[in-house]
């Protein structure tokens, strides 16, 4: 039994945790919250671009019948995504960002941190949804959520839900990852027990046949569902109870790290004929070295045909390495209307977003690139070369003042 290797963990203590428990309940609701059902918890997952946003944004929209708590964890130095999700919230409060790095990693710690700082207020809601980012691996979140005894107890993984872009999943399962790494398109595919093929509009059926051939062969046991704009029926993901723990065991049998190995046997340590230890196969890690996020935020107004004329020379010569492009964006001659800006590799969609700029909101064009040997400087530049004139000579550098005579 993996859970009965847990050591019982209570909730976080605040010289721990830079989350200040300022929302936490009375005693009494905490006896409410520990005697209740456990919280449906869903995993969204999928590579940068794949829909996990607009498949949030879908179900806060599509069913007013449950109250969800979204957990967005966003890679990059500006977060566009909250921005997006915000709109479609019951209440601000029902959203929690955790921005600071991935959840499957560098900010484990910050996701038992939020989750507990839920668990006194829980019954306020019916599921909780984190949309991971998309370079996360999956199986590091499920150890950290099920070898806390504490959350494990308040929460239960419903499932785990992985959005698959049908254009170019196959590219990034293709992937070669340096010596030790994991690749996460194929860790996202494997742990799922629901696979969201999107943008199946975007290839021929005999594509989609060979992707879905492909996606088998990783995973046999997840339900595919295919799906345009992110679009499927909600009662096939949501309160499902699908997730399986033990074949997540099974892909990754040290799934929950040194607390499953006091039960293995010499034969499981490796230990050879004589008596030698073998070298017990190292453990791949998740590596982001080669990947990396530039955020360009620009004051005033952009001029439509030049930023056109950037972006298209940019997508013609670095495609491949722009896993994704994303920003709210103020064009010249638009009026109030807020633009949001989305882009996976060659793929790129401009629209209106659902309100428009306030007549108090300082127009701030914000735009973030994610992909490999990203040139910050070159990006920066360029997307301020984009400027209006006169929005453009307020983005440069003010002249020194000349130096007060001293008589």
């Amino acid at each position: 039994d993996i859970n009965s290797s847990r050591a019982p963990q209570g909730p976080p203590s605040n010289e721990d945790s830079p989350i200040t428990l300022d929302s936490m309940a009375s005693s009494s609701s905490t006896d409410e919250a520990s005697s209740s059902p456990k919280t449906p918890f869903t995993i969204i997952t999928g590579f940068l671009g794949a829909g996990k946003t607009t498949l949030i944004n879908y179900i806060l929209t599509e069913q007013r019948e449950k109250r969800i708590c979204v957990i967005e964890n966003e890679y990059g130095e500006i977060n566009i995504d909250e921005k997006l999700v915000t709109e479609n919230m019951a209440s601000k409060e029902d959203l929690i960002q955790m921005d600071n790095g991935c959840a499957c990693c560098s900010i484990r710690g910050d996701l038992v941190r939020t989750l507990g700082s839920l668990v006194q207020k829980r019954t306020q809601f019916d599921a909780v949804m984190l949309e991971t980012t998309g370079l996360a691996d999956p199986a590091p979140i499920i150890s950290t959520i099920k070898s806390n005894q504490w959350i494990d107890d308040n929460f239960e993984i419903d499932s785990v839900v992985c959005l698959a872009d049908a254009k170019h999943v196959a590219a990034h399962l293709d992937e070669v990852k340096p010596d030790g790494a994991v690749n996460e398109a194929v860790q996202q595919v494997a742990f799922a027990d629901r696979i969201i093929l999107n943008k199946v509009d975007l290839v021929s059926p005999d594509e989609l046949a060979a992707i879905n051939a492909r996606i088998a062969g990783i995973n046999q046991f997840a339900v595919v569902l295919t799906a345009e704009r992110s679009k499927v029926d909600l009662s096939k993901i949501i309160g499902i109870n699908s997730f399986d723990v033990d074949r997540c065991v099974d892909l990754d049998p040290d799934l929950f790290g040194d607390a499953a190995d006091g039960d293995a046997t010499e034969e499981d340590n490796g230990t050879g004929k004589d008596g030698e230890k073998a070298p017990k196969k190292p453990k791949k890690v998740h590596d982001l070295s080669m990947v990396s996020s530039c955020g360009v935020s620009v004051e005033g107004m952009l001029d439509v045909p030049k930023f056109n004329m950037f972006m298209a020379e940019l997508l013609q010569t670095r495609a491949a390495d722009l896993y994704r492009t994303k920003g709210v964006l103020s064009f010249a001659g638009q009026g109030d209307t807020k633009f949001v800006f989305q882009g996976v590799h060659e793929q790129i969609n401009f629209g209106p977003a659902q309100t428009p700029w306030r007549p108090d909101e300082p127009r701030v064009s914000k735009i973030v690139f994610i992909g490999r040997n990203l040139d910050r400087a070159f990006l920066t530049d360029s997307i301020k070369d984009c400027l209006v004139a006169d929005a453009a000579t307020k983005e440069k550098k003010a002249p020194k003042a000349p130096p007060t005579e001293v008589n």
